[in-house]
């Protein structure tokens, strides 16, 4: 399954490009378009690299979408696009055990989308950026729904 370009460009907007290892956010070692790293001791990378980084983290986020939520290969590719960064951001593990997973494989998209939102903690405390991401994969589901 290819990610779709719109999960993609989601995660370059949100995550910015770092080619210098960082603290995220939520407290992990990153670098690149939102890779994680072991630590901080990471060597700088290129551009290149990280464009490759993203695209094989992007890949495993859209697999696991896919796994986790079957019914996205039978929905507009702006929903599947929106759980790949979804994962991308979370990781996979977050979507399987989540109402959100449950909701999206009942067809119930307007409380997916309800579910969705509430994933805005990190580092235990409420942040901004994941609220505005949030509310960008809400979007294009909503935009992805008219379109149907």
């Amino acid at each position: 399954m290819q990610t779709p370009q719109i999960a993609v460009d989601l995660a370059k907007q949100f995550e910015g490009l770092y080619l210098k290892p960082y603290i995220c956010p939520a407290g992990f070692p990153t670098v690149g378009y939102g890779h994680l790293i072991q630590s901080l001791e990471h060597p700088a990378i290129t551009k290149e690299e990280a464009e490759a980084l993203l695209s094989s983290d992007m890949q495993t986020a859209t697999n696991g979408a896919v796994r986790m939520c079957p019914v996205l290969l039978l929905e507009p590719t702006g929903r599947l696009a929106a759980l790949a960064d979804f994962c991308f951001n979370l990781g996979v593990g977050r979507l399987q055990a989540s109402t959100l997973r449950r909701r999206i494989n009942q067809g119930n998209w307007d409380e997916a989308i309800y579910e969705l939102k509430r994933w805005v903690n990190g580092g235990g405390r409420k942040l901004q950026g994941l609220v505005l991401r949030r509310e960008a994969e809400a979007q294009i589901i909503l935009r992805a729904k008219k379109c149907q």
